[in-house]
C-alpha cells in the first residue's frame, strides 16, 4: 500500500482548461490532493466534479473548500483539499496579518495520524512569506514534529537553494523586471522550514529529473523557477518512495508536484 500525494496551481480557478485539469487528476488519481487558486469555486460544483475525477465521495469529509481571505482586489485564492481517506480535524488559517491567502490543516489516517497543511503562500514579497512561514513553524511543538507525521503541500512562491538555478539569476530577475523573490533573489523561507526540520522530498535520497515547476517570461527573459512544493517532517520522509515534477501540459502555468509514500 502506498499514499500519493499531489499539489498543483490551476491558475485563476481553472477556466476554460478545466476539462483538462479533471483529465488530468483522473491520469494521476492521487490518494491526497491540494489546489491553490481555486477562484469561484464556492458554489460547490468544481468540487463535485474533482471528487468525481479522483473516485472519492464528494462529500465534506473528503473534499474541502479552504476559504482564502480577500485580496485588495477582493478575488479570494481558494485552497482545496480533498482525500481518499475521510479528513479530521479540520481548520482554516486566514487571518489576513498573518496568511497570504490560506492554510488549510487538516488529519488523516496514514499508518497511524498524519497531519496535512495544504497552502498558497503570498506572491509578492518574501517578507510576508517569511510571515507565513514561522507561523506555519509556530503551530507545531519541535519534539512532537520530529517524531509524527506531517505533510506540507502547496505553491509556496518561494525558491530553494536545492535547485540549479544559473550564477546570473539576480541579473536575470533584474531584466525580467520581477521583484517578488527580491534583489538579490532571497531563500529565506525555504531555510526557515528546513531548518525547523522539514524535509524536501523532490531532493530527499535523489537527484530529480526535472525540477522546474513554473517557467516565466517578462521582458523577453525566460526563468526557470520551482515555487511548488511537498515537505515532509523527518518521519514522514523515512517513508519516501519518490517523488517527481508532473507536466501538465497546458492545464496551468504551474506544473504539478507528486510524492508517494510507503504506509506507516
Amino acid at each position: 500500500m502506498a499514499l500519493k500525494v499531489m499539489t498543483f496551481n490551476v491558475l485563476f480557478g481553472g477556466e476554460d482548461r478545466f476539462d483538462a485539469i479533471l483529465a488530468l487528476l483522473a491520469r494521476v488519481r492521487p490518494d491526497v490532493l491540494v489546489l491553490q487558486e481555486c477562484l469561484w469555486w464556492e458554489t460547490g460544483d468544481r468540487l463535485h466534479q474533482v471528487a468525481t475525477a479522483l473516485g472519492i465521495p464528494s462529500s465534506a469529509a473528503h473534499i474541502h473548500l479552504g476559504t482564502s481571505r480577500p485580496r485588495w482586489s477582493g478575488r479570494r485564492y481558494h485552497v482545496v483539499v480533498a482525500s481518499r481517506r475521510p479528513l479530521r480535524a479540520i481548520q482554516n488559517h486566514n487571518d489576513p496579518r498573518l496568511i497570504g491567502h490560506c492554510l488549510v490543516q487538516c488529519q488523516l489516517d496514514s499508518g497511524g495520524p498524519l497531519t496535512l497543511f495544504g497552502t498558497h503562500y503570498d506572491a509578492h514579497q518574501e517578507d510576508i512569506r517569511l510571515v507565513e512561514a514561522r507561523y506555519l513553524c509556530d503551530l507545531l511543538e519541535p519534539q512532537t514534529f520530529q517524531e509524527e507525521q506531517y505533510l506540507l503541500a502547496g505553491d509556496l512562491n518561494s525558491l530553494s537553494r536545492k535547485d540549479p538555478y544559473p550564477s546570473d539569476l539576480a541579473d536575470k530577475l533584474l531584466s525580467a523586471g520581477t521583484d517578488k523573490y527580491g534583489h538579490p533573489p532571497r531563500f529565506s523561507v525555504m531555510d526557515t522550514l528546513e531548518s525547523f526540520g522539514w524535509v524536501d522530498t523532490l531532493y530527499h535520497r535523489q537527484s530529480p529529473a526535472h525540477w522546474v515547476t513554473a517557467q516565466r517570461q517578462r521582458n523577453g527573459v525566460v526563468i526557470d523557477y520551482r515555487t511548488d512544493y511537498i515537505l515532509a517532517s523527518p518521519r514522514m520522509a523515512e517513508r519516501l518512495i519518490g517523488s517527481e515534477v508532473v507536466d501538465v501540459g497546458t492545464a496551468s502555468d504551474h506544473h504539478a508536484v507528486v510524492a508517494t509514500f510507503r504506509e506507516g
